[in-house]
């Protein structure tokens, strides 16, 4: 069982995949959120051995997620009356100080994943974003501690939960992430990837509109470029109650850039046109302040496509420095302009970094990750 944590995105890529492959091991697996519209079903499923239960904890409406946790015990409340399960695995912290006390009612285990830890009050991480829940870090800090098992998702979040929240290094497990890899493609011989209103091609930011994320960086770097070599640069994400003005302010940088013709906003994109816009692009920027790891890069990856990104987290891990892409230290746009011009400017360069990177991401795989999690789990159950 997966209790999700909060609005519409409450169930994030890796919850999904993790889900369906483990159904695909034998298991049965119940993913459970917050009623985020008053349409959610009870429940819905979504493969074969995975179902999606809505429960109402709150206004059925998209909440930002700093204020969600208002609604924890509403949420502990409708989980109370579920199961039986033989184990809970919660993922971000809310849904775990929801579970936590459960499963010890229920007696069976509980492991916890995060995704994201707060940043420290004051660092360059939280500049920007809205201030976090005073409930956050204690929370975050009660999961990590009285949970019988930590999935970390790299290196860099298990070291995250264990010096920041205080998790028992003995019970931290790290789990990598898998790709699709059949959906996550290069482009097959004969396909085109070019669209004709981009004479330069186009390179690709995809994530949430927010600060943290870093597409002010990716719009900066780009106008560092000469307009004869410049891409075109399509920004796919969507903005999340939390951020509701910050479009607008990328709008307006782009416009004071002199950008205005050479940027997109393209909003969410459902994962088959996401892919199709990943292989077809030149380069993927991920310019993140920080990230547990950094799925985009690796997603890339799998398309074939090299990745300039942020030194940053888990991305250390999802990007071979120099053999499938380019991992930033700076966050001057002067520097990403030039990692930008010398990618785009060695064509066999550009092509061989995209063979690697296919490889390279050959070795997340989402089977491997749940046969992972099954022998934690079991190993758990049986005590």
């Amino acid at each position: 069982m997966q209790p999700g944590s909060g609005d519409a995105g409450g169930m994030n890529v890796v919850e999904r995949a993790q889900a369906e492959a483990l159904a695909a091991l034998g298991h049965h697996v119940e993913l459970i959120t917050r009623r985020s519209d008053p349409s959610d079903p009870d429940l819905l499923e979504l493969a074969p051995n995975v179902v999606l239960r809505h429960i109402d904890a709150g206004p059925r409406t998209p909440l930002p997620k700093s204020v969600i946790d208002s609604w924890i015990d509403e949420f502990a409340a409708g989980l109370a009356q579920l199961g039986p399960y033989d184990l809970v695995h919660s993922h971000h912290w809310m849904s775990g100080v929801a579970a936590v006390p459960l499963a010890r009612k229920w007696g069976i285990p509980h492991v916890q994943s995060f995704h994201s830890v707060a940043a420290l009050p004051g660092s360059s991480l939280s500049q920007g974003e809205p201030p976090e829940s005073p409930r956050r870090v204690p929370g975050e800090a009660y999961v990590a501690q009285n949970s019988d098992a930590v999935v970390a998702i790299s290196a860099a979040e298990a070291h995250t939960v264990i010096e920041r929240c205080g998790a028992d290094p003995n019970i931290v497990h790290i789990v990598s992430p898998g790709v699709d890899h059949e959906l996550f493609r290069p482009l097959r011989p004969g396909e085109d990837g070019t669209r004709p209103e981009w004479p330069n091609g186009y390179i690709l930011f995809a994530a949430r509109l927010q600060p943290l994320k870093g597409p002010d960086l990716a719009i900066a770097a780009l106008a560092e470029l000469p307009a004869e070599l410049r891409p075109h640069l399509v920004v796919a994400g969507d903005t999340s109650a939390d951020f509701a003005d910050y479009a607008q302010k990328l709008t307006e940088l782009t416009s004071e850039l002199s950008l205005t013709g050479d940027v997109t906003f393209l909003g969410p994109q459902p994962r088959p046109e996401l892919s199709q816009l990943m292989r077809g692009a030149k380069v993927v920027l991920v310019p993140s302040h920080s990230e547990t790891f950094g799925l985009v890069a690796l997603e890339a990856a799998s398309s074939g496509v090299p990745v300039i990104a942020a030194a940053a987290g888990g991305l250390r891990e999802a990007v071979a420095h120099g053999e499938t892409g380019q991992l930033m230290d700076s966050r001057r746009p002067e520097d990403w302009g030039l990692a930008l011009r010398k990618l785009l400017t060695q064509p066999g360069l550009l092509r061989t970094m995209g063979v690697v990177a296919r490889v390279h991401a050959r070795r997340f795989d989402w089977r491997a990750a749940a046969i992972r999690l099954q022998a934690l789990y079991q190993n758990l159950i049986d005590g």
